[in-house]
């Protein structure tokens, strides 16, 4: 990173009907402070959100898509994790 450029900030928005945080983008900022306010700006215009959180970027660490064989094969094997194998109860119809 040179000096003149501000670190890469990752965007979670938490909606007003969610419970959860969404990525909804990255931008650059001096700091987590000037991150948050930049990301009010750019990603909350319709006041949508109701949280907001900032990752400086070089803090994310994520699994390269060639090791997904090797990282979810285990979860293959454990045939209790799905559902398959119960009884639906009747009057249950989205399940």
């Amino acid at each position: 990173m040179s000096n003149k450029e501000w670190p890469l900030w990752e965007v979670f928005i938490r909606s007003k009907q969610g419970l959860n945080h969404k990525h909804v983008g990255s931008l650059r900022a001096a700091d987590a402070e000037m991150a948050v306010s930049n990301a009010r700006d750019v990603y909350t215009r319709r006041s949508e959100g109701v949280s907001i959180w900032v990752v400086e970027s070089s803090h994310v660490h994520a699994s390269h898509p060639t090791d997904a064989d090797a990282l979810f094969e285990p979860a293959h094997s454990k045939v209790y994790r799905h559902p398959t194998f119960y009884d639906v109860p009747e009057g249950i119809e989205h399940m």
